[in-house]
């Protein structure tokens, strides 16, 4: 009937028809070679699931290799040192989640003798594991009867159930959530948890998009009220927008003949925390006085560019400058760090980006 949702009597038949589409549909048309699938260990699926947080698969793959071949177990990773870690995670952005994966490796080691958990409920006591994460790791590893519930999924879900909660909202994501679990396949349907799990995943992640999504392809259009009403674009609802900004920093690109680069640490919290960096001013004059200096000599100004994150435009400006062996570049805390050894540092994207432009790329 054009104009109105397709007649469902309740949610248990709605389950009923969802969850068995949802399935066969996997088993026949869903991802199934990535690296991460087909397999039951917890550490290689909750690697991944935080790798995936804000950040596409083709991307993840290269990072999701080189951390296993360093790291091949929970307990190789607790072991490292979190510079190590925070080295190898360079360039994948959104640090913190690097430096929960370490602090969760070491819980895991600690509290739980290097074995994760079995439940939902335990998983998310560990740091950077929420619940849709927890939910994906129970079912995927242990077959847990629990629902996930991340931006793909709210996507898909808040389609078919044409949802007018509007997610900006605690109280009504808790309410998705709520109708996510009653979707679920039966509770002595146990092994169909984890292609329906996967399903809801890859629906979102190939079929339902954002944008255009492909709904003549959708294993469940026959259900799906937004498409019936003609309004996949109103769903999701999510009415608070981010809130954008801009900040301007200059970068003391200081370089040594040896090939040394001046880094420091960067505080533990704000822009890039805990990672290496060069380091930063909000003004020229400010790097200027912070080299003891006057005036511009003995500085070039390199070109300027802006780096988008999520929430800001940075506006770089970086500003070169070659010292003596012997001498300290600027004040405050730092060090020298040598040409072979930056590289395996943590640093921000854009300053990587910079060096390799000046110093040279690694060689492959």
């Amino acid at each position: 009937m054009s104009g109105r949702p397709p007649v469902v009597a309740s949610a248990e038949a709605l389950a009923a028809i969802f969850a068995p589409l949802l399935v066969d549909w996997q088993r026949s048309h869903g991802r199934s070679t990535l690296p991460w699938q087909n397999t039951h260990d917890p550490y290689r699926v909750w690697l991944s699931e935080v790798m995936l947080q804000q950040t596409q698969v083709v991307t993840v793959l290269g990072y999701y290799a080189r951390f296993l071949e360093r790291f091949p177990t929970v307990a190789a990773l607790a072991a490292a040192p979190e510079d190590e870690v925070l080295g190898l995670w360079s360039g994948l952005g959104y640090y913190s989640r690097a430096r929960n994966l370490h602090r969760c490796a070491q819980e895991v080691v600690a509290r739980f003798g290097g074995a994760f958990p079995h439940s939902a409920a335990e998983l998310a006591t560990l740091p950077g594991i929420g619940r849709s994460t927890a939910a994906a790791i129970a079912a995927f590893c242990f077959g847990e009867r629990v629902a996930i519930l991340d931006g793909n999924v709210k996507r898909v879900l808040g389609r078919v159930l044409a949802f007018e909660g509007d997610l900006a909202s605690a109280a009504q994501e808790r309410l998705l959530w709520d109708a996510a679990a009653e979707l679920l396949p039966p509770e002595g349907e146990r092994a169909a948890i984890s292609a329906y799990t996967q399903g809801l995943m890859d629906l979102g992640a190939t079929v339902c998009l954002p944008r255009q999504p492909n709904c003549l392809l959708c294993p469940v259009q026959s259900l799906c009220r937004a498409r019936a009403l003609g309004a996949t674009d109103r769903f999701p609802v999510k009415t608070r927008k981010l809130r954008r900004s801009a900040q301007a920093l200059w970068l003391l690109l200081a370089r040594r003949g040896d090939g040394a680069v001046w880094l420091e640490k960067r505080p533990d919290s704000g822009i890039w925390a805990g990672l290496y960096g060069l380091p930063a001013f909000d003004s020229h004059a400010a790097l200027l006085a912070a080299c003891g200096a006057d005036d511009d000599t003995g500085f070039e100004a390199l070109p300027a560019f802006t780096h988008v994150l999520t929430h800001k435009d940075l506006h770089l400006h970086p500003v070169e400058r070659w010292a003596a062996v012997d001498v300290l570049p600027v004040s405050g805390a730092g060090q020298w760090v040598a040409a072979d050894a930056w590289r395996a540092l943590g640093l921000p994207a854009p300053v990587r980006k910079l060096l390799e432009q000046r110093l040279g790329a690694p060689d492959i």
